[in-house]
């Protein structure tokens, strides 16, 4: 239990050697820092989480996600440890809100960011059938683009191979038509397109002709028209209109699998709107509830040493502090005036090597003089 209290005493930031003297303030640290050790919990499970969505697919997803994820985490922990411990409980409460003005901003930006990767991960399943409907609307308009430039782009073709079916359609019509007329003639079947005679007679043998000669052109066109299905299968297998195609079931879920961090990040901001475009207050509120929890989250530990009452330990880091700087002042002024000793020293020592070294030159200068 020791080791577990130190432990958050340390989260906490504070001072365990001056925090020990003041035991009144033991659980208000431990709630401190047991909140900091959390919120970089959840932070690197969040960042291990949009890690793993980056590299997903790779061999080593895994790793990178755990390894990630601890660093994000430590960088959370030693960030908010920071700022809770840099709030000075010294000045008044103005003072201490403005002093955590700048630290409850950057909380809130860290909790927004922390939220994210979670939230992504509750609402998966609902991720997952935002993201079919869209490939498959994808694959839809992909398509219609395609089939558009197509018709574009072969238009007369696609014209003359409509007018070649019309006329075919006609013609087996007339044919048939014409065939029946032929047989109410032979028969002598009275009608106002026959004569009434039996027999394959003058009446019949035009009837007959006219049929072959439809029927000679119905082959033509027969014809022609297995020329241009077969060009324009040609072109379809070109342009590619024949390979692209919906996606099934199986292709969808194996596409939702995959997708990465970004889509999956769109299909989140997505849930919150209707078919229509009008906004889904359900669902807009659920996911913002979640995101403004984590951002309380991580504002928590501010608002907990801002709203504690200043304390013993608070009095004595304050204290020590003051004491620490009065030092630090004289310890300046000792190094200064052994400066100005040593300065001073030195200057005399060298005065005095220059007298005697001109005192001597004098002496030299002065007896060779006397020589001379």
């Amino acid at each position: 239990m020791k080791k577990i209290t130190r432990f958050f005493w340390f989260c906490s930031g504070a001072h365990i050697g001056t925090l020990k003297k003041y035991p009144i303030e033991h659980n208000k640290y431990v709630g401190i820092g047991a909140t900091i050790f959390f919120t970089a919990l959840f932070a690197s499970l969040s960042g291990g989480y949009a890690m793993y969505f980056v590299f997903n697919g790779d061999a080593f997803a895994v790793g990178f996600a755990i390894l990630f994820g601890l660093l994000w985490g430590l960088a959370i922990f030693n960030m908010d440890r920071y700022i809770v411990s840099s709030i000075n409980k010294e000045g008044t409460t103005n003072q201490q809100i403005i002093q955590a003005s700048p630290r409850i901003l950057l909380a809130i930006m860290i909790g927004i960011v922390i939220s994210r990767p979670l939230e992504l991960k509750i609402f998966d399943k609902e991720i997952r059938q935002k993201l079919k409907t869209a490939y498959l609307k994808g694959q839809h308009s992909k398509i219609d683009t395609i089939q558009k430039t197509y018709r574009e782009k072969y238009g007369m073709e696609l014209a003359k191979n409509t007018d070649l079916k019309k006329e075919k359609d006609s013609l087996e019509k007339d044919i048939n038509r014409s065939r029946f007329q032929l047989n109410q003639e032979v028969f002598g079947d009275k009608s106002n397109q026959t004569s009434g005679i039996v027999g394959y007679g003058t009446y019949a043998k035009q009837k007959q002709a006219i049929l072959e000669e439809k029927e000679a052109r119905l082959k033509t066109v027969t014809d022609n028209l297995g020329q241009m299905d077969n060009y324009l299968s040609q072109r379809k297998d070109y342009e590619g209109l024949n390979e692209t195609r919906l996606f099934n079931n199986h292709e969808l879920d194996s596409l939702s699998n995959i997708a990465g961090f970004s889509d999956r990040n769109w299909a989140l901001g997505q849930l919150t709107y209707n078919e229509n475009g009008t906004r889904d207050l359900d669902t807009y509120l659920a996911i913002s509830f979640i995101g403004y929890l984590f951002i309380l989250f991580e504002c928590l530990p501010v608002f907990v040493k801002l709203m504690s009452p200043k304390g013993a330990y608070d009095v004595a880091v304050g204290k020590m502090s003051e004491a620490d700087t009065y030092f630090a002042e004289k310890d300046k002024d000792r190094e200064m005036k052994v400066t100005d000793n040593v300065f001073d020293h030195t200057l005399d020592t060298d005065i005095d090597r220059k007298k005697k070294i001109i005192t001597t030159q004098s002496e030299y200068d002065l007896e060779r003089h006397s020589y001379d």
